[in-house]
């Protein structure tokens, strides 16, 4: 299905709505009905009409439609938030006494749910380095039911082989989950490549304008309808019909914004390789990255999310640099207009701050839609400060 139709016709039935370009919000908790017989058979189904807006709404089904085409799915479900997302895709396939892979340090609400929530009910977690396809078949066990994928990951963009994993956990009747945040169905299809459930969080370049949050998964239209007549309906955690458009208008021009992160942080990786105060840089585009052959195989793009080892000897100097951007703001999240830093020092107190450790000396820059010498100019005189 071509994208550009996807993106501007799919769903829209404008012939419905005065023939309007932008679909309406429909802003209304629930639908009325003139017979009992209707109202009964939305009771039975509420996946198949329109009930109440907790669940099914006309403005998220628009959206539902242009997602999980993008993604080559049956169908998609969308959350109020990525971390709903996981929650609810995580909880609907463990039961009391199974367990799950996931890879090492995941997105943070993803480990809380693997090691806060879960235990409670005896579910227990292995964590491996997933940039080998061995760590997963070791961490098998009899009672393995899911297997969680992050890919690339949002610091150092260590890469899964999805085809392997999915190879390896399908005839298991092991359930995969790949959060697909950082490249977008655009520049990744995780279902194409066998995983069951892609995830990402809409709040990002979906969005595209740091203006909503949202989180979305996509796969089968029975995975979809099991987790949508238990955990998404209990949990109350759907998007609303308000964010569901901010969203749509999101997508309108996601290729462009993706292509547009993209070639600027090509120049501005070329400009941070060559900078002395940094030691490395990582980005799964740049030849040097380790797992770049895969990341060429895998992912038809990266955009604008990259991650330095600054040469320091104290957090002091990390701070510096950090505080003397003018243009590029701190803060979290990524992939909307706006070019963001965040020090992974933020997190680290300062008498426990190590300049050995790498880690320790991360920092994470998204680059957003400002032209790249601007960016190129901001980070030169941040430098000098740090």
């Amino acid at each position: 299905m071509d994208i550009s139709y996807i993106l501007n016709e799919l769903g829209e039935e404008r012939d419905q709505y005065f023939s309007a370009i932008a679909p309406p919000i429909v802003q209304t908790s629930n639908f009325a009905f003139r017979k009992v017989d209707d109202m009964g058979k939305a009771f039975e189904d509420e996946m198949s009409g329109y009930l109440y807006s907790m669940g099914i709404n006309p403005t998220v089904d628009i959206l539902r439609v242009k997602l999980a085409a993008l993604d080559g799915a049956e169908d998609a479900l969308v959350f109020n938030s990525g971390a709903a997302a996981i929650f609810a895709a995580v909880l609907a396939n463990v039961k009391a006494g199974d367990h799950i892979i996931s890879v090492r340090q995941p997105y943070t609400w993803a480990q809380r749910t693997f090691d806060v929530i879960l235990p409670r009910f005896g579910v227990s977690t292995t964590y491996v380095d997933g940039t080998d396809i061995a760590n997963f078949e070791m961490a098998l066990q009899p009672n393995t039911t899911l297997i969680y994928l992050e890919s690339p990951n949002s610091w150092t963009y260590a890469i899964q082989d999805l085809r392997a994993v999915a190879t390896l956990a399908r005839p298991r009747g092991i359930i995969t989950i790949c959060d697909n945040s950082y490249c977008t169905p655009l520049y990744q299809r995780p279902i194409e490549l066998g995983i069951d459930i892609s995830l990402q969080s809409a709040t990002k370049y979906i969005g595209g304008h740091s203006d909503t949050v949202a989180g979305v998964i996509s796969g089968t239209r029975a995975m979809m309808k099991k987790i949508f007549d238990s955990e998404y309906l209990n949990v109350g955690s759907g998007i609303q019909p308000f964010n569901a458009w901010l969203l749509i208008r999101g997508l309108r021009t996601l290729p462009a914004r993706l292509e547009q992160s993209a070639r600027t942080t090509q120049k501005v990786l070329a400009y941070l390789k060559s900078h002395p105060k940094v030691e490395e840089v990582l980005y799964p585009f740049d030849p040097e990255f380790p797992q770049y052959a895969l990341a060429q195989n895998q992912m038809s793009g990266a955009s604008g999310l990259l991650t330095i080892i600054y040469k320091a000897d104290s957090r002091d100097q990390i701070v510096r640099f950090c505080e003397a951007l003018r243009h590029i703001l701190m803060a979290v999240s990524w992939g909307g207009h706006e070019s963001l830093v965040i020090p992974r020092c933020a997190a680290i107190k300062a008498q426990n701050f190590r300049p050995e450790k790498k880690d320790h000396r991360m920092i994470r820059l998204y680059f957003g839609l400002e032209s790249p010498e601007y960016i190129i100019e901001d980070l030169d005189q941040a430098f000098a400060a740090g």
